[in-house]
């Protein structure tokens, strides 16, 4: 095994660690929260989610990746290949379905009252677990074809045809089926992520407006730190462009090994960067969420400093027309 291979097989056991961590973090809090009888925001629900399938994007591809560079290789028989694919491919998915349910949810929140979402925005919170119910059911049952291409590690037959991941292995399409079959998967995803994209554009619109109607405000205030609405666009900014740009050059690359047989840094290049979103995004949350240290307050008995009840007052500003 080259060197740069087992560089990006040992990088993944780190970015496994961190992310587990923050998702996990996240998931604790919130149960503890909850089971102690705080009042919790409909948005944490999705938080929940959005934190337990990071978790599992980063456990069915980390724990591979990280036992192959150890050398334990073909560790995994034809159906633990299959479930692991399978794993990963419906948390990925669900992990774009859950944040652009995340933009989507927080755009209507802090719409205007007197515009076209206000009526959509009371009954909001209502639509949050049939909405996520429906995007479970619909991966769990749309990412059925991934077993039918899998193969156990030692799969020698029609080898050309045929793509090593050091574990497993899974069949190339060729020719003309490749752009059908690749149309076809992509057109949720593409759904999702463009819905996600115009959620936020639309929030940066909404804060960037009330900014300016607020900026005089803000002038005269004598503390240095950004204001309310700048920190709550800049969070939107991160969350979205670090999803974004990892799914973007992971497409890029999946799509080019698609059309030939790769050599193996490539393949865990590509894995690399669709694992960096679940690894980073828990932190851009606990660090933009205000809510966060409530409940660590609450649960440790502990009034919350009178900064913190300001912050949270604004850190999801409500936009006038």
């Amino acid at each position: 095994m080259k060197s740069k291979d087992i560089i990006l097989r040992f990088a993944f056991f780190p970015q496994m660690g961190i992310g587990l961590l923050g998702n996990s973090f996240l998931i604790c809090l919130f149960m503890f929260s909850f089971l102690s009888g705080h009042r919790m925001r409909p948005v944490d629900t999705i938080i929940t989610q959005l934190a337990l399938v990071n978790c599992l994007v980063l456990l069915s591809k980390g724990i591979p990746e990280t036992m192959t560079a150890l050398g334990l290789m073909n560790f995994l028989d034809e159906t633990g290949c299959k479930i692991i694919f399978y794993l990963h491919k419906v948390a990925r998915d669900l992990s774009l379905s859950m944040t652009c349910l995340l933009s989507g949810f927080q755009a209507i929140t802090i719409s205007p009252s007197n515009s076209n979402w206000a009526e959509l925005k009371a009954r909001a919170p209502r639509y949050l677990m049939p909405s996520s119910l429906f995007f479970w059911t619909f991966h769990l049952l749309f990412c059925s074809y991934i077993p039918w291409g899998i193969k156990g590690p030692k799969y020698t037959r029609n080898i050309t045809e045929i793509q090593l991941t050091g574990y497993c292995s899974y069949q190339i399409l060729a020719g003309f089926q490749v752009s059908i079959f690749a149309t076809i998967i992509s057109f949720p995803d593409a759904i999702f992520l463009g819905l996600m994209v115009s959620a936020s554009g639309y929030m940066m619109f909404l804060l960037y407006r009330h900014h300016q109607q607020v900026q005089q405000v803000h002038l005269t205030c004598l503390s240095p730190r950004a204001s309310p609405e700048t920190r709550a666009t800049n969070t939107i900014l991160l969350l979205v462009s670090t999803f974004v740009s990892s799914y973007a050059f992971n497409c890029i690359l999946t799509a080019y090994m698609s059309f030939i047989k790769s050599p193996p840094w490539l393949m865990h290049s590509s894995a690399f960067l669709a694992s960096c979103f679940p690894a980073i995004s828990p932190y851009v949350l606990i660090s933009s969420d205000s809510q966060v240290t409530r409940y660590l307050y609450a649960l440790c008995g502990r009034k919350p400093h009178i900064f913190t009840l300001v912050t949270h007052k604004y850190s999801l500003p409500r936009t006038t027309s």
